[in-house]
């Protein structure tokens, strides 16, 4: 073990920037590899939560993420999500980096979102309004990459939560806080070009009337095919994104449960590396939802970009 190095979290904050996530996402899209043919992960039930082990295996790395998600841990000043990302050479299957998983998992979620919707962002020529419901490190990091991606400044960004009084001070820093289910809220929703749902909720946060067209929204908040962030409504009338078809129907409540509502019909389903790649075109005047449940393939993209770069700036 001596010959392994260990990314703690702030050694994954040093090496890479949330645009550089994005950009390793969209490189891995654009080559060979599709999601399609990415490792199913596994998921078990457990009594705090659950725990997920999800490998994958792209170019000169294997990688294997192992995660605990306790829905509890922030009553205990934890983090809900708490694991370590194994990086092993693909050919010897030598074990060469330990990353902190969390802090690679919090990086890489926002960057999905963000790279699954990245060519539709140009429909956005002016300052944009954004509304996060959720104010967790998803919800935050989501904000933090879309300021670093856009080529347009943010004119607002409100989160949505149940409990403003609970929020960190560096929420507030990013955007106002505004009570959940309040007129305000759903003022705000209706001005929002952007919309991002990070929670764990398991029923629709919203009315689905309040997003205008064109607009885009991106769901984040859980793999679980029985629970759902946004509402059926919306799908009806929206261009839908997902970073893989079986993974979508096997996973992300959202698309499942509005194709069993019949507002969404699964032959229309996008996957991000047809949009990506320019494969499909979505027309700006159009509301577009991505839904992802996260993939293995996207810690190992995100993590081997981490190693390259840490290796290089030991070196240097």
């Amino acid at each position: 073990m001596n010959d392994v190095t260990y990314l703690d979290a702030d050694a994954v904050v040093a090496a890479l920037s949330p645009a550089e996530a994005v950009a390793a996402l969209r490189e891995a899209l654009a080559g060979d590899f599709d999601p399609a043919d990415d490792i199913p992960r596994t998921i078990a039930d457990i009594s705090a939560g659950n725990m997920i082990f999800m490998p994958s295996e792209l170019g000169a790395w294997v990688g294997v993420k192992l995660v605990g998600v306790s829905v509890d841990n922030p009553d205990h000043g934890l983090p809900r999500i708490q694991g370590q990302y194994l990086m092993y050479a693909a050919e010897t299957l030598q074990l060469r980096t330990v990353i902190d998983g969390a802090a690679l998992t919090t990086l890489r979620t926002p960057a999905v979102s963000v790279a699954a919707i990245e060519p539709a962002l140009s429909r956005f020529t002016g300052p944009v309004r954004v509304v996060v419901f959720g104010a967790g490190p998803q919800g935050v990091g989501h904000v933090d990459t879309l300021r670093e991606v856009l080529n347009v400044d943010l004119a607002d960004v409100a989160f949505v939560v149940r409990h403003p009084d609970r929020v960190a001070a560096g929420v507030r820093e990013r955007g106002r806080v505004i009570a959940a289910t309040t007129a305000e809220a759903n003022a705000a929703l209706r001005e929002a070009d952007i919309v991002v749902t990070a929670t764990t909720a398991s029923s629709p946060l919203f009315d689905g009337d309040l997003v205008h067209d064109g607009a885009i929204v991106m769901a984040c908040g859980s793999h679980d095919p029985h629970a759902r962030e946004l509402p059926a409504s919306l799908f009806a009338r929206s261009a839908v994104v997902v970073e893989d078809l079986g993974t979508a129907l096997r996973e992300c409540g959202d698309v499942v449960l509005a194709i069993t509502d019949g507002e969404l019909d699964a032959e229309t389903l996008i996957t991000m590396k047809q949009l990506s790649t320019g494969e499909v075109v979505v027309d700006d005047e159009r509301t577009l939802i991505f839904k992802g449940s996260g993939m293995s393939w996207e810690d190992l993209a995100v993590a081997a970009k981490i190693t390259e770069e840490a290796s290089a700036a030991s070196v240097g």
